[in-house]
């Protein structure tokens, strides 16, 4: 499910062969961007308005199971203020967790359902997706991309700001572009110099902009520049919305169609197209190729974690050592903790294997490092609550316990992620040494508020420097809940 800015859409497939086949679409034109104000807060009216209409989606996907289900949320639940607000009636509504992703994340999605949609002639493609309230563009080849970028102007953003009386004028027009080109002016030379073969276009907008081309006749198949320039004859003749007769159109499309526009004809003139292909395939086809591969372990978050190690050189056989620990931790605690599940096992072994990340900066406050890299790295596959909880535990693992920053995390995640964080420090701890040999059988028990670990007879005596660590962490884990028991 797609919570866009625009309109929500749901796409329920089949699989077949490593093939989808739709058997349900569902279409809600929510103009959810429509409800920000000046201060970037979502109105009690356009809440209201979406959360009604995620219930009858929400009907629909009761027969499903939850794993092979996923929502996510782009460019205007990135930027509303009261964004968690929205997101707790709206997953109540639905019945599902919803994942707001990043524009880069988002760029990445679009690409893999275009590039499954459309045959792979192993020319380099530019596709371009204009959004409700973000464009994005990514240079790829087969179904990789290999630059991506996520830009600030949507139709209903645009639209908004430009026509929101619904006149269309030549400078209002004009006005509009030049917004748009402000925004492309960063990238279009990066762009151009790289190069493309093929430009595809997704999205309402573009499909939309499609269809009237051809149906006038300006085009026989695809968007033309000379198409495009017939279109702002035809748009600027009618001089508002309300006079605009575009067959195929509906009403919503036509509110938004002029900033929709412009940011196509800006597209065009910055990027010097000539001629745009359209993909039926964009956003949500993507994220049910994205969840196929989290289905049948080919998870790219995995892809991701192993990347980042070998960009911020992290020390593998120590990240190994340290996962192995908290996964054996994990798994004898988790059903005394409740925090049994796929994700929360994922996420600790993710967070070992990326807790020293933080070493590439500077060894001197290494875990905050480590928190901000990984709150503001791209990191595909990952939403920005995923992105959330594992800086938490990276920033977690060692010294005073981060009680405020857990405090900033999402309120059903809190208490799992202080538990993991907990689990992660004494895996840490334990492999102080950096050596497999020096690492022994440990027993962890725990509740509530207790954690006991039990040593094989007279290792703590061999070892005072980690009986020293676990002095002082105890004193640690009291501010965060817990006390601790070692023999």
């Amino acid at each position: 499910m797609d919570i866009g800015s625009h309109s929500f859409h749901l796409i329920v497939v089949q699989v077949e062969n490593g093939s989808i086949r739709a058997i349900d679409k569902i279409r809600d034109p929510v103009s959810l961007a429509a409800g920000l104000d000046e201060n970037r807060y979502l109105s009690k009216e356009s809440i209201s308005r979406a959360v009604n209409s995620l219930r009858k989606f929400g009907e629909r996907l009761r027969s499903i199971p939850p794993h092979r289900v996923r929502a996510v949320g782009t460019n205007t639940l990135r930027t509303a203020k009261n964004r968690e607000e929205f997101i707790k009636s709206a997953e109540e509504a639905l019945g599902h967790q919803i994942d707001v992703i990043s524009g880069h994340e988002e760029a990445r999605l679009i690409y893999l359902g275009v590039a499954h949609s459309m045959e792979d002639d192993g020319q380099k493609r530019l596709v371009i997706d204009i959004g409700g309230g973000s464009t994005e563009l990514i240079l790829g080849e087969g179904f990789l991309p290999r630059r991506v970028e996520s830009l600030y102007i949507g139709c209903v953003s645009l639209s908004k700001a430009f026509f929101s009386e619904g006149i269309i004028a030549a400078s209002r027009l004009r006005d509009a572009e030049i917004m748009a080109l402000q925004e492309l002016e960063p990238i279009a030379n990066i762009f151009k110099k790289q190069g493309w073969q093929r430009t595809i276009g997704s999205s309402g907008t573009i499909l939309a902009i499609q269809d009237i081309v051809i149906a006038e006749g300006w085009s026989k198949s695809g968007i033309s520049a000379s198409s495009l320039k017939k279109l702002r004859k035809y748009l600027l003749s009618a001089g508002s919305i309300e006079r605009l007769s575009l067959k195929g159109v509906d009403y919503d499309r036509k509110q938004v169609l002029p900033g929709g526009f412009a940011i196509l004809s800006a597209i065009f003139e910055a990027l010097s197209i000539e001629n745009m292909e359209v993909s039926s395939g964009a956003l949500r086809e993507g994220v049910i190729y994205d969840l196929l591969g989290r289905l049948y372990q080919k998870d790219i978050r995995e892809k991701t974690v192993r990347e980042l190690m070998n960009r911020f050189q992290v020390d593998e056989a120590q990240a190994e050592r340290v996962r192995a620990v908290a996964l054996s931790f994990y798994e004898k605690v988790k059903k005394d903790w409740k925090i049994e599940g796929d994700f929360q096992r994922r996420i600790l072994i993710w967070a070992s294997l990326l807790h020293e990340i933080g070493l590439f900066v500077s060894y001197s406050q290494y875990h905050k490092h480590g928190q901000y890299l990984l709150n503001h790295l791209d990191m595909p596959g990952f939403s920005l609550r995923d992105q959330q909880c594992l800086s938490f535990l990276v920033r977690s693992h060692r010294r005073k316990f981060p009680l405020a920053e857990l405090q900033l995390l999402r309120s059903e995640d809190r208490e799992t992620m202080r538990k993991l964080g907990v689990l992660l420090r004494l895996a840490v701890l334990i492999n102080r040494v950096r050596n497999d040999d020096e690492t022994p059988q440990i027993d962890i028990k725990a509740s509530s508020s207790l954690i006991k670990l039990t040593f094989p007879q007279g290792w703590l005596k061999d070892h005072p420097l980690t009986e020293a660590d676990l002095a002082t962490e105890a004193q640690y884990l009291v501010n965060a809940g817990f006390f601790l028991q070692y023999s």
